[in-house]
């Protein structure tokens, strides 16, 4: 196998808090990857170090067969799918869909006065349809649903067709409905043998597609656990991942947990 992403004891230090610190990792290429843990863990710090938009205060980052730091980076994020709440919010709203999703050829948000063969227009023509939002090509991003944005904000990922994706927190703000619909379509993608690499960040255990293979936990920048999911994803690693009692449960490839009540007068309570 060949790894796509390595770190080896990175931190990262910013404004005297340390937000990363001595974290070592290696993704394989064919892994499904999920980060989990609470506020401030660290998460979307690890993302943007592995989008290389950051560079850490100590370590190294090797990504997709690349070292960050000796490295032209803009040649390396079109290998890398990214999808974010602060990408999404740079996407123009007046922007039509079709266009969100073709304009990742050129990695530009917006677009100006660049060109696309018709293989491009297919491509994300097709990607469009296989997320189920094929339908909304003309629409304008502004006029999406929650759900549907994140749909074509993984559209446009994968448009560049990249060895390594990274979902931050792609369910954060769906309801219950639009965050099944989604899990089930993260699910496809980890279980199609051509997708790339994947890390997916989340806060919630409810989140994480069955298909995927691994989880990191973090808490306060530091690892808790680490490894294939059915072994790491353990209920003593993630209450300690959260700092309280917690009961994990799974069924049906899917996980949930929720604080373990400590009595029974707690119980009735």
């Amino acid at each position: 196998m060949t790894a796509v992403i390595e770190l080896a004891d990175v931190s990262v230090v910013k404004g005297g808090n340390r937000l990363l610190s001595s974290v070592s990792w290696r993704v394989e290429d064919n892994e499904r990857w999920v980060v989990i843990g609470p506020n401030g863990a660290g998460k979307t710090t690890l993302l943007q170090v592995l989008s290389t938009h950051l560079h850490p205060t100590d370590g190294v980052v090797g990504i997709l067969g690349e070292v960050v730091g000796t490295v032209d980076v803009f040649e390396l994020r079109p290998r890398i799918g990214l999808t974010s709440a602060a990408l999404a919010d740079r996407i123009p709203r007046t922007e039509r869909v079709s266009d969100v999703v073709v304009s990742a050829s050129y990695a530009v948000l917006g677009r100006w006065r660049e060109s696309y063969d018709e293989q491009d227009h297919q491509r994300a023509g097709q990607l469009l349809q296989e997320l189920g939002v094929s339908r909304l090509s003309d629409r304008t991003f502004g006029t999406l649903s929650e759900g549907e944005r994140k749909r074509v904000q993984i559209a446009r990922a994968l448009m560049t067709d990249p060895e390594l994706l990274l979902l931050d927190e792609p369910a954060a703000g769906l309801d219950l409905g639009g965050r099944e619909d989604l899990v089930s379509t993260l699910s496809v993608l980890a279980y199609d043998e051509t997708s790339p690499a994947t890390v997916l960040v989340s806060h919630h255990v409810e989140e994480i597609p069955p298909g995927f293979t691994h989880v990191l936990m973090l808490r306060a920048g530091e690892v808790v656990a680490s490894g294939p999911i059915e072994s790491a994803l353990t209920q003593e690693a993630l209450s300690a991942t959260f700092g309280l009692p917690l009961t994990l449960q799974r069924a049906d490839g899917r996980y949930s947990a929720r604080r373990r009540l400590r009595s029974h007068r707690l119980q009735q309570a």
